[in-house]
């Protein structure tokens, strides 16, 4: 393999300014890991204009080119030195690109185009030996950073190790190969850099994979403890009107058809506000759940006492009241068999009680969603019984 000499030290054919310059060029992909991990469309600026970090770095590819200048290789070699030296920057820059764009890496699958590319760099470098001698080494740090960013985790190991490996030989076999001890100890710490850099940017994309399951998790549970809500309460009622109409349809039926015209308002209500919870909108005002109320009990022919005024809690207070309100007129027509409820509205506070059999020793769905309401309100919230019987639903802010 022919010596050639670096132009700033001539005794020296790698100093080590020169060797710092190419892990300098190494580390161009890491700007392809910030961006190209996030992005795989060119509608992110950094998949369109990142290419820009690829050919900058490139500038220290200026030693193969001194070295090819000063070849006293035949002719035929220097040409292709000069072809191979050409081809490896076309195909590292449209690799750059493609990698940004959606071509895979740290943590993706690569594409086949990532692969030929690959071996085609790897092919550039070897061809350009013969022209270049030892200066063929300026390409190994851009090697190990297109592996370590654009391939798999094992091919980051592979030829971070077949690098370090090829490097050492040369330092230590090749005649005044000494001479390329600085290039060894660059080739090892970006070695060591790539691998720490991709295990950090491995890990971000993990945490964020788990932080958006985790708030998927907690979207679905929160629209289906609306929906559970919205329906549970609906059916109940449109149940109790239901066997009530059939009751009414012989000896009265002017009010049997005023039952059915609730139920079709009932049921058209519960629609609309499925719909407006999947899409994230739905609101009820605690004087529209007081409203309800009053008419769900009134079909169960249960008598609604009210004491106090919506106005008593804040606007922010009062969505919470308004669905711990809905679920505890639900709970109650369900399983209370209460004769009497009674609701308290008073600064910071929400009471609802009844005269019916007591509390269960088992929590439903229900009393869960209540909780996780109270405390995702920061407000407090107590079930217990009233005297010898009946429930009490208290939420305090």
């Amino acid at each position: 393999m022919t010596r050639h000499t670096n132009p700033e030290s001539p005794e020296t054919p790698a100093s080590a300014r020169e060797a710092a310059s190419f892990a300098a060029a190494g580390a161009a992909p890491a700007a392809w890991a910030a961006s190209g991990a996030r992005s795989a469309t060119g509608k992110d600026p950094w998949a369109r204009f990142g290419w820009l970090m690829a050919v900058i770095w490139l500038v220290f590819l200026v030693y193969p080119v001194i070295a090819l200048l000063r070849s006293e290789a035949p002719v035929p070699w220097v040409v292709v030195g000069w072809a191979a030296l050409v081809a490896f920057v076309v195909l590292y820059v449209t690799g750059f690109m493609h990698g940004m764009r959606g071509g895979g890496g740290l943590g993706r699958a690569p594409s086949r185009r990532q692969w030929i590319t690959f071996v085609a760099l790897i092919g550039c470098v070897v061809i350009s030996i013969p022209a270049e001698g030892g200066s063929a080494l300026s390409f190994l740090p851009f090697l190990m950073s297109f592996a370590s960013y654009g391939l798999t985790r094992l091919w980051h190991w592979i030829t971070t190790i077949a690098a370090v490996t090829v490097t050492a030989l040369c330092v230590f076999l090749l005649p005044g190969g000494i001479s390329y001890l600085s290039v060894l100890a660059i080739v090892a710490l970006l070695g060591v850099v790539n691998t720490v850099s991709t295990w950090l940017i491995l890990r971000s994309a993990e945490a964020e994979r788990l932080g958006l399951e985790l708030a998927t998790s907690e979207g679905r549970e929160a629209v289906a403890r609306d929906v559970h809500d919205l329906i549970g309460h609906s059916l109940t009622v449109v149940g109790l009107k239901a066997q009530l109409v059939r009751r009414l349809m012989d000896s009265d039926p002017e009010r049997a058809k005023a039952e059915l015209a609730d139920i079709e308002r009932l049921t058209a209500e519960a629609i609309a506000g499925v719909r407006s919870t999947v899409a994230g909108a739905r609101g009820t005002t605690l004087v529209e759940q007081l409203a309800s109320s009053r008419d769900s009990f009134r079909a169960a022919d249960i008598a609604l006492q009210v004491e106090g005024e919506p106005s008593a809690l804040s606007p922010v207070q009062a969505i919470t009241a308004s669905w711990i309100l809905r679920e505890a007129t639900t709970n109650t027509l369900r399983h209370s068999r209460a004769r009497t409820v009674r609701v308290r509205l008073l600064p910071g506070r929400l009471v609802v009680e009844d005269d019916g059999v007591g509390v269960g020793l088992v929590e439903g769905n229900g009393i869960r969603g209540m909780r996780e309401r109270a405390a995702a309100a920061g407000a407090s919230f107590v079930l217990g019984p009233v005297g010898d019987a009946g429930t009490r639903v208290e939420v305090t802010w």
